[in-house]
């Protein structure tokens, strides 16, 4: 067989596969926006699983959690980024509120392992576990957004 032939069959093979791949059921676009809450994916509220390998957030988990003082700085979430997670005490401490739960969950799992280096957060997260870090996540997902994209910006 020509080398010709060799990527022609190969080309129609990857093509056939990405086209299967998408149009799979199973697929969620996670691109799409829930009507009431304007910049925050829909069906993650909260997911059964994560693209953080974690399992399946607890809101009401995650509410009690926001509210536990950490032993590293004596601060709760909610001492910092507000009640919502809309409300930082600092301009430069994130808004948290309906933001993408996998987002938090990644950004907490890389404050736990060292990856991600902040004077407050590293030691925060330090001792949180996977189902801790699920459940702020849901939470903090679940609450009214005032984050803000660039979608309709002319």
């Amino acid at each position: 067989m020509s080398k010709a032939a060799q990527f022609t069959r190969h080309a129609i093979a990857l093509s056939v596969a990405v086209l299967m791949a998408a149009c799979s059921p199973s697929h969620e676009d996670s691109s799409t926006q829930s009507p009431d809450q304007p910049g925050q994916a829909s069906g993650d509220l909260p997911a059964p699983s994560s693209s953080a390998g974690l399992p399946a957030g607890r809101l009401a988990a995650g509410e009690a959690r926001a509210q536990v003082k950490g032993k590293a700085t004596g601060q709760s979430c909610i001492d910092c980024h507000g009640a919502d997670g809309n409300a930082p005490i600092d301009p430069t401490y994130p808004k948290l509120g309906g933001q993408y739960s996998d987002y938090l969950a990644h950004a907490l799992q890389a404050y736990r392992s060292g990856d991600r280096q902040h004077a407050l957060m590293t030691p925060q997260a330090t001792g949180i576990s996977d189902q801790e870090i699920a459940d702020l996540a849901a939470y903090f997902a679940s609450r009214p957004t005032q984050l803000r994209d660039l979608h309709g910006v002319k």
